[in-house]
């Protein structure tokens, strides 16, 4: 994963995407002259401007833009060289990235969704976008169309769209690559991948206010990459490129961020209720130490930022706090045994500790509960 400015230019089209006259399916070609999966063309200035029209495909003129198509294509286009977009899912991320795009100055100008009143309160937030209940609907509308729908219905939202030539369409998994939108392309049209690490809840303004500053993970067409990374910067996002097939790893990692954090804390509150502490006091206490742990690993790295019974050795306390354990909150023995044994390999790295030491709190971590 690195930053976007760190890749291929953006913005100038640079790099490749499918050819608006070829098979879907053909080779793409590659700057260093290597074929891919998708269809190939010579790059265009505009991101999402196909190649040349040819080959019996007709033709429809936006301007001084000229989209080669098989169909009709009666799509807006934004000013100022924005495409004009279109939202499918109108739960909490659908409408966050929605307020967000709009007040970025980005025409969102159509939301597809199932739920009326999801549906109904996007179009509040969004003034201007026509609301439909078919998410192929929006592909009269649009140019840039975004699936922020649960990754478990991509492929049955996707079976039921056909993009135009000249259109691009992305989801917001982080889990999935943007081949999962290959069955809905067309000659001439592009797929990617928009995944904005922040944690959304209903709190819309909360969730807008949460896209600035954080990472957006983009992956997909080459050509299309700079045009979603002018969008992450608008939203005031940081855009990070990743490679094909790393987006299981880079989920699972973010989940551990997110999740996995909510988790430990919950964990955290169930102890400090033995001490006395309601939620609000846990978090005050924990929370701000888990602050300080944080500043650390960022100033001077992960392993030199542990510290505690493990790093120094101390068996017996690891022994008292598996026995606390067992006695208040037994569902949360198998969490600290895992982190345990994460920091002791940690340690381990380290060569700080004797190997009488580290048997002694590997013996203290494998005793039966």
């Amino acid at each position: 994963m690195k930053l976007w400015r760190d890749g291929a230019g953006r913005g100038t089209g640079r790099g490749t995407g499918r050819d608006s006259a070829g098979d879907r399916g053909e080779g793409i070609r590659r700057p260093d002259g290597d074929t891919g999966e998708s269809g190939s063309s010579p790059a265009g200035q505009d991101s999402l401007r196909p190649a040349e029209p040819g080959g019996g495909i007709g033709r429809h003129r936006h301007g001084d833009l000229i989209h080669a198509h098989i169909e009709p294509h009666p799509h807006q286009h934004g000013g100022q060289g924005a495409p004009s977009v279109g939202i499918v899912g109108a739960g909490p991320v659908g409408t966050a990235l929605g307020v967000a795009i709009s007040r970025a100055g980005w025409p969102v100008v159509a939301v597809a969704s199932r739920d009326a009143g999801q549906r109904e309160r996007f179009r509040r937030l969004v003034p201007g976008a026509r609301a439909f209940a078919e998410p192929a609907a929006i592909l009269d509308e649009v140019e840039l169309a975004i699936l922020a729908v649960p990754d478990d219905a991509i492929p049955a939202v996707v079976d039921s769209m056909r993009l135009y030539s000249g259109q691009a369409l992305v989801h917001t998994s982080g889990l999935l690559g943007s081949e999962v939108l290959q069955p809905a392309t067309a000659a001439g049209s592009q797929i990617g991948a928009f995944h904005p690490l922040v944690s959304f809840t209903s709190d819309v303004e909360r969730s807008v206010e949460a896209i600035r500053g954080a990472t957006i993970a983009l992956e997909g067409d080459d050509r299309l990459l700079g045009l979603l990374a002018d969008l992450a910067e608008a939203l005031g996002a940081v855009p990070v490129r990743l490679p094909r097939g790393s987006k299981p790893a880079y989920h699972a990692a973010a989940i551990l961020a997110s999740g996995g954090l909510v988790a430990l804390l919950d964990a955290i509150v169930t102890l400090g209720a033995a001490a006395g502490m309601d939620e609000r006091g846990s978090l005050a206490v924990y929370g701000r130490l888990m602050e300080q742990t944080l500043a650390n690993a960022r100033a001077i790295g992960v392993n030199a930022a542990l510290t505690g019974p493990i790093a120094r050795g101390d068996a017996g306390t690891v022994e008292a706090h598996l026995a606390a354990l067992e006695r208040l909150a037994p569902d949360a023995v198998e969490l600290y045994l895992a982190a345990a044994r994460r920091e002791l390999g940690l340690v381990e790295d380290r060569r700080t500790l004797s190997p009488a030491q580290l048997e002694r709190v590997r013996a203290a971590l494998a005793k039966p509960a």
